[in-house]
């Protein structure tokens, strides 16, 4: 029996409505994809990059590297089954409709309204011309276990497969496309260090083992 944790996603605004959406997450696959773009040495001399022996003399291998934020892709199962089970009046009604209007919600722009509130550029109130209307992506905070990523989400595909009699779903698949926000903001900066101690966490017990073998 798959024991099912929860997930977040939260939007890092003032906005309105405040936009929450939680989900039963235990994913059989993450596909989390990082690269980098290299600019390598180009004399007659060398294949791939410069000559090098020394440790010392590595960063000249490479003359620049531009490092693309990472991305990952996930899919979650929105399923209102058991609060309809439980009597939930807003299941029994509009099944999962909530849940996916606040996906819909954190994926489409927004506009700063009076006091910073932030709200869907869809309802028009920013300016009428493009350069007036300042819209923005939404700052999401991803909380999956031990992980909270600030991202952005850049894609929303969902899958029907359960319907009330109204035609309301109420269960769905939705695979998320999300871009992780890398830079000097709290969040980012937590996971860095987490990244950091985990890999000195590894590189111990690696090298324990390798000491251990020799013995």
């Amino acid at each position: 029996m798959i024991n099912h944790v929860k997930g977040f996603l939260l939007e890092y605004a003032l906005s309105v409505p405040p936009l929450v959406l939680a989900f039963d997450f235990n994913p059989q696959q993450i596909t989390r994809n990082r690269s980098v773009t290299i600019t390598l040495g180009s004399t007659p001399a060398t294949r791939g990059g410069f000559d090098f022996f020394l440790p010392t003399e590595t960063p000249r291998v490479a003359q620049g590297v531009a490092v693309e934020p990472e991305s990952f892709d996930v899919e979650i199962m929105v399923d209102a089954t058991d609060r309809m089970n439980d009597g939930d009046a807003i299941a029994r009604t509009l099944g999962i409709e909530p849940e996916l209007a606040t996906l819909r919600s954190m994926v489409e722009p927004k506009v700063q309204g009076p006091g910073g509130v932030q709200v869907l550029a869809g309802l028009g109130l920013g300016g009428t011309r493009a350069f007036q209307r300042n819209e923005s992506a939404s700052v999401l905070l991803f909380v999956w276990g031990s992980h909270v990523l600030p991202v952005f989400l850049k894609a929303v595909d969902v899958t029907e497969s359960a319907h009330l009699p109204s035609l309301e779903p109420y269960r769905a698949t939705v695979k998320l496309s999300l871009q992780v926000i890398e830079g000097a903001n709290p969040f980012y900066l937590m996971e860095k260090v987490r990244q950091v101690g985990m890999a000195a966490l590894h590189t111990g017990q690696s090298a324990a083992a390798a000491i251990g073998g020799l013995l």
